[in-house]
């Protein structure tokens, strides 16, 4: 059993995400995102789907980039 890098729960489950030459250990989705989704530099929500970028800031979405004064990213059609 291991612990979760979170919340620090011993847990039989966990599971392991390489990331940026890192291994972290969670027992849930939900602390895997808490710790390494990026955030939303609007509206500081986690961004869990694909999101948008630009110089280096994440958007959840173009909507949110937008109200940021980012004006070269689109939604797909």
């Amino acid at each position: 059993m291991e612990n979760c890098d979170a919340c620090g729960n011993h847990y039989d489950k966990c599971f392991n995400i390489n990331m940026g030459g890192k291994s972290h250990t969670f027992d849930c989705f939900e602390c895997a995102i808490s710790m390494l989704a990026p955030t939303c530099n609007h509206c500081k929500c986690k961004i869990i789907g694909h999101g948008v970028e630009e110089h280096g800031n994440f958007y959840c979405c173009v909507h949110c980039a937008k109200t940021q004064g980012v004006t070269s990213l689109k939604d797909r059609t």
